[in-house]
């Protein structure tokens, strides 16, 4: 039997992971429930570190056309506007960094794009198909469908969301805690009457209103604590609750709701998996783990959950790895998703305290911890650093501007792209290797790669000569100094011995 991964649930993390595995010539099956595929907007942001990440699988100068990465707050309180801001005006894009902003578009969009991606390579995701039960042993995952369907595979991943059959069938524990409350209620809104070039936020001592305009349609996106009734009790939303929470935030009526394609609620939960694995089954995204929205690290913690578990089982099931590299998934994404939760926890509390200020909004939530930039993996038995400086193995690997012989732009993400290792050996030739990297000389060497302006070595913090190898999800597994060679050689073999 050839190797095959069944992933359940088409999510953002299913997708991302399927599209690695497929790239790497995997045989993936993506199973989902629902009998067609989302048209909730739900997330609508795509974080920096996730635009790196889509740029690899080629869709993100596509995304980018199709959302905004720059938008402007208009605050208003008990009714009243009080002022605009645009909270990315000071950020540009600098040479270790080409996606600065993020991007607002609805989570529609980006699960649309890496279908396409994923279509590309013969894999379709099939709907309508539910997981009804699996069981393991030492060589295989056998799942059975509702349908009667018996699907055997090599691993099972379960991207199916904070209900998870998956994680519920493996006994794993959701330790938390969660409101069984309504904290918030949502949907996606056509409206008359309200400017779309704005985000409008209103804030009071009644609660908060949010109406977000998606780039090309008429489609807002509602945010707004629910109603309540005679008891206190939050009351069920509906179109025309829409309307008399935009009349009482508001003090207008000239702002209309005049159509609704989805509607939902929101309660808080935080919670988080006790183990993302058993044996041959693994959990991803909000299977995993699951935090308050502010902040909006929802969807991409699942869309780096996937890229990183990706070149894993890939490199595993086409015998580039041992089977212990899987190991490093539940040890590197765990303690990021426990951090995930304390900082969106602490953006909502902010939020929640700033927002009785008149001229204070989401803004307040935006710091380097939503951008994703400074996750990284230090304390990953994957990491061997040999030099100490200010950028350490298991950091995110930045990217950087080099020209070739003949003067044409080469960047470093366009040397990373793709599921091989890439070593950078600056001021000294690249050794050859054998296996899954592909090296490059920069300054030195035979047909060298040119560090004109100093970016590559600036980002990297490399004055002298040195080698930086790099695994298939950008971050850093290893430096050395130029006379290295043997540490990168002993590190392929130990990723084998695995």
């Amino acid at each position: 039997m050839s190797s095959t991964v069944l992933i359940v649930g088409a999510g953002p993390t299913g997708l991302t992971l399927a599209c690695s595995l497929a790239r790497q010539g995997v045989g993936v099956r993506v199973i989902e429930k629902s009998p067609g595929f989302q048209t909730g907007s739900r997330g609508k942001g795509l974080n920096p570190r996730s635009l790196e990440v889509l740029a690899d699988f080629g869709i993100t100068e596509r995304l980018l056309g199709a959302g905004r990465e720059r938008e402007v707050f208009r605050k208003y309180f008990d009714g009243e506007f009080i002022t605009d801001t645009d909270p990315h005006e000071d950020i540009r894009r600098t040479p270790d960094v080409p996606y600065p902003r993020g991007l607002f578009l609805p989570q529609t969009r980006v699960e649309q794009a890496l279908r396409e991606v994923l279509a590309g390579y013969g894999v379709e995701v099939e709907l309508g198909c539910e997981l009804a039960g699996f069981d393991q042993d030492e060589t295989r995952v056998t799942a059975r469908l509702a349908s009667g369907e018996e699907i055997l595979a090599d691993y099972l991943v379960g991207c199916d969301g904070g209900r998870s059959t998956v994680r519920k069938r493996l006994g794993i524990a959701f330790e938390g805690s969660g409101d069984r409350e309504t904290a918030m209620v949502v949907g996606d809104v056509e409206l008359e009457g309200l400017e779309p070039g704005y985000w409008h936020q209103w804030f009071s001592a009644k609660g908060a209103l949010l109406l977000y305009p998606f780039e090309s349609t008429t489609t807002w996106q509602f945010q707004a604590n629910p109603e309540r009734d005679a008891d206190g009790r939050p009351v069920e939303p509906s179109p025309e609750g829409f309307q008399r929470i935009i009349e009482q935030h508001t003090g207008r009526t000239d702002v209309r709701v005049v159509g609704t394609s989805w509607i939902s609620t929101w309660r808080v939960n935080v919670r988080l998996a006790e183990r993302y694995r058993v044996g041959r089954v693994l959990l991803a995204g909000d299977a995993a783990h699951v935090h308050p929205i502010a902040g909006g690290l929802g969807m991409n913690t699942g869309i780096q959950d996937g890229w990183n578990l990706g070149w894993k089982l890939g490199y595993v099931l086409t015998g580039q790895a041992g089977p212990g590299l899987i190991d490093s998934y539940p040890e590197e994404r765990r303690p990021v998703a426990a951090r995930t939760l304390d900082i969106t926890t602490a953006a909502m509390t902010t939020v929640a305290e700033r927002s009785r200020t008149p001229g204070v909004g989401l803004e307040v939530v935006r710091s380097d911890d939503t951008t994703g930039l400074n996750v990284g993996y230090r304390w990953s038995s994957l990491a061997t650093d040999g030099l100490d400086g200010v950028l350490q193995a298991g950091d995110r690997a930045p990217d950087a501007p080099l020209t070739d012989g003949e003067g044409r732009i080469v960047r470093l993400f366009e040397l990373f792209a793709g599921s091989h290792f890439t070593l950078l050996a600056f001021g000294c030739p690249a050794p050859r290797l054998d296996g899954p990297v592909r090296g490059f000389a920069v300054d030195a060497g035979e047909d060298p790669l040119y560090d004109k302006d100093g970016h590559a070595r600036r980002a990297y913090g490399i004055e002298g000569p040195a080698l930086v190898l790099v695994r298939p999800d950008n971050h850093i597994a290893l430096t050395a100094g130029s006379d290295g060679e043997e540490a990168v050689r002993g590190y392929l073999r130990r990723l084998r011995g695995l």
